[in-house]
């Protein structure tokens, strides 16, 4: 249709689309911004709120202070590790050198050298004794590393099955907040929707048609964005179900216009040619004309032929000559494009000539 414009016309309408994108842009951020704030209307849950309260931080206190515990005995068994092995490389150096002297004492053979054996015995005693209490702290750490841990674990086991007793009355509780949320998005963009077919269907050709496209944009938008993806799916059931119901409705809508359609084509067609290309239009006929379709039945004509004056499908008439100069020329056409003859003057032209 656009080719059948003015010039000036076609960027008005142009104009007019950007003016209706641009509302529908302006419409959709703030319906976007209103249908993001909707979830804020509800109270954030979390899984502890089904939980005892009391247990819970009985639980988490026990789990905190068995940590604590075990950082501790880390870090003192760390020290114990390090005390072990002192007391180790000393007796194992007191032990090498006592060795030694025991060898020089048996190939000498000196009485006098029996109070430093004694001497000398002692003090590797007494550096076993050092590393037998080293190693008795070790165990001792790693035994209270064992009970922190073990205290925190079975800490950490009644919490985890509180939350798995608490799992379904949470998950049940959740899938509610979700159905009133998505009841909110439905109540505020399901009369949007209503309200878009009805402008769509009494308003599209109106003079403020560009705000009725803006707000059937929104509206969409709003359906399918704002609300289609958090529809409950109770495992895809739900989803499935709509799909089929928007479908059928569509689909419906679609086979009863196509037969309206039908029946109007076919009541047009039966029709004077005169009457039909009254209710065509001027700027309807010549869009189509421009598409090489029939303007009556819409069917595809090589309208280059010179010989076709009349649609071979309903027969409307699409090419006559001018009364004034005799130039074949478009049937719709208001003037005749060779000599300018107003169409009114041209047919009184024909009536008064001789065939």
């Amino acid at each position: 249709m656009s080719k059948a414009l003015r010039w000036s016309e076609k960027w008005f309408q142009r104009g007019l689309w950007l003016v209706a994108i641009v509302f529908a842009g302006f419409l959709i951020g703030l319906g976007g911004t209103i249908v993001g704030d909707l979830p804020k209307v509800e109270s954030a849950r979390s899984i502890e709120d089904f939980m005892d309260p009391a247990a819970t931080a009985a639980a988490r206190a026990t789990i905190a202070e068995a940590e604590r515990r075990a950082q501790s005995a880390s870090d003192a068994l760390e020290q114990a590790r390090l005390k072990l092995q002192v007391a180790q490389s000393d007796v194992g150096n007191a032990r090498q050198g006592f060795s030694n002297w025991i060898a020089t004492r048996h190939a000498t053979e000196r009485a006098e050298q029996d109070p430093e054996l004694i001497r000398r015995t002692q003090a590797l005693d007494e550096l076993q004794a050092r590393e037998r209490a080293a190693r008795a702290e070790v165990e001792r750490q790693q035994q209270a590393l064992l009970d922190a841990r073990q205290a925190g674990d079975g800490a950490q086991r009644r919490l985890s099955e509180m939350r798995e007793a608490a799992q379904g009355t949470f998950e049940r509780a959740l899938r509610t907040q979700e159905l009133r949320v998505f009841g909110y998005r439905l109540a505020l963009t399901l009369p949007l929707l209503v309200l878009a077919g009805w402008l769509f269907k009494r308003q599209r050709q109106s003079r403020w048609w560009p705000f009725v496209w803006g707000f059937v944009l929104f509206a969409l938008f709003a359906f399918f964005v704002e609300l289609v993806p958090y529809l409950p799916s109770y495992g895809g059931y739900v989803r499935y179900l709509v799909g089929i119901v928007l479908t059928a409705l569509v689909g419906r809508w679609a086979i009863v216009a196509l037969q309206n359609y039908l029946e109007r084509q076919r009541a047009a067609e039966a029709r004077p040619d005169a009457q039909r290309r009254e209710e065509l239009g001027y700027d309807t006929a010549l869009a189509r004309m421009t598409k090489g379709v029939c303007p009556g039945c819409e069917r595809a004509l090589d309208l280059k032929d010179p010989a076709l004056d009349f649609c071979p499908h309903c027969g409307i008439g699409l090419f006559d000559h001018c009364g004034h100069c005799r130039q074949r020329k478009n049937a719709f056409s208001r003037f005749c494009q060779a000599c300018g003859t107003p169409v009114a003057a041209d047919d009184a032209a024909g009536e008064q000539a001789p065939a």
